[in-house]
């Protein structure tokens, strides 16, 4: 595959560019991306529900001594997200809890509590000098 440089923007074999082709190729994303194909049985039907992200980027660049790069890359996410359920004549949504979720609150929650404790003890000890030095000059005075 032979890249050809225009500006900015890299060709291969006259197909368009890398973002061009890209923004084709993930551009395409419907429904069916993001709902799975419906599941019937004993009058409920479930269809199941995704997150989807994707992203995309390219570069080039030419640099000293006629060098020259380019690149490209992208990459997809897809994970459950929960599922709709017909029953009845109702349709209610169910989410899907990951467990995974809840472990940067849990980070967060424990880095919170140390920098709470590390002000509580600096506290106590700035008022225990204090206390001290008080003490001292009311015994000085006397």
């Amino acid at each position: 595959m032979k890249q050809q440089s225009e500006g900015n923007e890299v060709s291969m074999n006259g197909r368009g560019t890398l973002v061009e082709r890209l923004a084709e190729k993930f551009g395409r994303t419907s429904a069916s991306t993001v709902y799975g194909d419906p599941v019937e049985q004993g009058g409920t039907t479930v269809i199941p529900v995704a997150k989807v992200r994707y992203g995309f980027g390219g570069g080039g660049g030419e640099g000293e001594n006629h060098q020259e790069g380019s690149g490209g890359g992208g990459g997809l996410v897809a994970a459950p997200m929960g599922y709709i359920e017909m029953k009845d004549g109702e349709t209610n949504f169910h989410r899907i809890r990951d467990p995974r979720a809840i472990v940067p609150l849990i980070v967060a929650g424990g880095f919170a509590g140390v920098m709470l404790m590390r002000s509580l003890v600096r506290l106590m000890k700035t008022q225990a000098a204090i206390s001290e030095h008080e003490h001292a000059h009311n015994d000085d005075t006397k």
